[in-house]
């Protein structure tokens, strides 16, 4: 399955002090597995008979504070590591352990520790998670050391397979812990290569988009993927937060549409993203293809699969950038309409990515992107006043990222072309307008400068001045100079501050109203 193992020095240290103290110690868990498929592992688990105050002894420098008996040990404890690698990935060392009745759902009610490696195995969720590699060291540390695999449970036959299965009976182990069943169907799509490969079926009659397996993709064993439909009920006792980093990594993954079909064949979703069902069914216009599976779900699938960005907002905005469809659908066929769907939909993607407890700064840069996703953009309607308007409201540092979720969109919708001339010239325009006044601090002229030269009483009316020059000046830059814009400030003073508030808002109004005829008369950029 892969080349000879050589183990780094570090771990040869460990394994060679806790035998050397008459424990037993072995390499296990996910580690094992990333070596047997021949990646490098993240992390290095070592599990040993040697109880938590024992591993202290050993190594003092260890950090013991967790109720599970792992003892966490840097890198830069561990004897014959460089400086240079002290920045590598901890070795945990954790006693041998069975866990006893899990009435939350999530967490054991007491840790035991067991006297076997036997034992602690049999604890671990998948089959592919549960080997453990005996290495016989010697005491010059040479690279090359003999080693022995320990498989109880097939995981090798799995690995080679491409099978996520429980240990033992599946329903217990998800009985035990609930968050496993997003674990599995992350590690489905997590360890796999990316072969996309959408094709249309119908499922409890309504039409979905699945992958039809393809070569390097793995699948979750038949009775452990039954053993998560009859258990995803148990979910909503796993905190939001560890849900949301497990659905992070799936969409995050090299198959994310994958992820989110089993995440609704399963039902799962419905425990942390309800709103999605609402997609299933709903027919789109003449814009998208997608033939008699024309769906918003499908195009969301799709769009998910197709996204070119590795961000976690840029792939959250394109899974969720059309989800306020269904709410602002109106007519049928291919002449229906989705008015404002954005504007919903930001409305929405903020609700359901509060409930998931996201950071504040994703939170508001996947609602700008879907809120501005359908950005109207000819080369032969639209200027540079109109660029710099996007650039004002997502900023010119997000313009990339929102041509990704442009680009998601339009393949998720059966378009070809990715990146077509208009978005070409598009960012062409970006790059030209990027050193043009968008926002009050570009001025020629600041709040001072009015108030030294035209006298004007510190106070809100100079806010609302600044901001009607502005408005002036994205239309003309050319006015972005201090004479032109200390007469116009002249004009705009003669005027009270109800007057310049209500000028202001109608120049917004006037763009945005402008900005929606476009779309209008043409909802799609090709």
């Amino acid at each position: 399955m892969t080349k000879k193992i050589e183990f780094p020095h570090y771990i040869i240290e460990v394994i060679g002090k806790l035998e050397g103290a008459g424990f037993e110690a072995f390499v296990v868990g996910g580690c094992v597995r990333d070596l047997l498929l021949g990646a490098d592992p993240k992390d290095w688990d070592v599990a040993t008979n040697a109880k938590p105050k024992e591993i202290l002894k050993i190594f003092p420098d260890g950090k013991y504070e967790n109720d599970f008996g792992t003892v966490m040990l840097p890198l830069k404890y561990i004897e014959g590591v460089e400086e240079k690698d002290w920045d590598g990935p901890n070795v945990e060392i954790t006693t041998y352990r069975i866990e006893s009745k899990y009435s939350d759902k999530r967490h054991p009610d007491e840790v035991k520790f067991a006297k076997t490696l036997e034992e602690d195995l049999s604890r671990r969720d998948f089959t592919v998670n549960a080997m453990a590699i005996h290495v016989t060291y010697n005491m010059k540390y040479e690279t090359k050391n003999k080693y022995e695999i320990i498989d109880l449970f097939s995981g090798q036959k799995d690995l080679k397979n491409k099978i996520i299965r429980a240990v033992g009976e599946a329903g217990e182990r998800f009985d035990e812990d609930a968050l496993r069943m997003m674990r599995a169907i992350r590690f489905a799509v997590q360890l796999g290569r990316n072969t996309p490969h959408l094709l249309p079926r119908r499922q409890a009659g309504n039409p979905l988009l699945i992958k039809e397996k393809g070569e390097g993709e793995w699948e979750i064993e038949e009775k452990t993927f039954e053993a998560i439909k009859k258990n995803a009920k148990n979910l909503k006792y796993v905190s939001i937060e560890r849900i949301r980093d497990e659905f992070d990594k799936i969409i995050l993954s090299k198959n994310p549409s994958k992820g989110v079909e089993l995440l609704m064949e399963t039902k799962l979703i419905d425990y942390f993203i309800p709103e999605i069902l609402g997609t299933i069914g709903v027919k789109q216009n003449r814009h998208h293809y997608f033939g008699p599976y024309n769906t918003v779900y499908a195009h969301l699938l799709a769009s998910l699969e197709k996204c070119p960005s590795e961000k976690l907002e840029v792939r959250l905005a394109s899974f969720l950038h059309d989800i306020g469809k269904p709410k602002s659908k109106r007519g049928e066929g291919e002449m229906a309409t989705f008015y404002s769907h954005e504007y919903v939909g930001a409305k929405m993607v903020e609700k359901i990515l509060e409930r998931m407890k996201y950071p504040r700064k994703i939170i508001e840069k996947t609602v700008m992107l879907v809120k501005n996703h359908m950005f109207y953009y000819n080369i032969d309607e639209v200027g540079e006043s109109g660029v710099r308007r996007v650039v004002q409201k997502v900023g010119v540092e997000n313009i990339n990222d929102l041509i990704d979720v442009r680009i998601a969109d339009r393949l998720g919708s059966g378009v070809a072309k990715a990146v077509p001339y208009k978005l070409r010239h598009f960012k062409f325009m970006v790059e030209k307008v990027s050193h043009d006044a968008i926002s009050v601090k570009q001025l020629a002229i600041n709040g001072n400068d009015l108030i030294q030269d035209l006298k004007i009483q510190p106070g809100p009316k100079i806010g609302a001045i600044l901001d009607v020059m502005l408005a002036e000046v994205i239309d003309d830059q050319k006015l972005n100079n201090k004479k032109d814009l200390l007469n116009l400030a002249k004009a705009l003073n003669k005027k009270d501050l109800n007057d310049l508030r209500v000028m202001a808002k109608k120049k917004i109004e006037e763009e945005k109203k402008e900005e929606e005829e476009l779309m209008k008369k043409k909802y799609w950029v090709e």
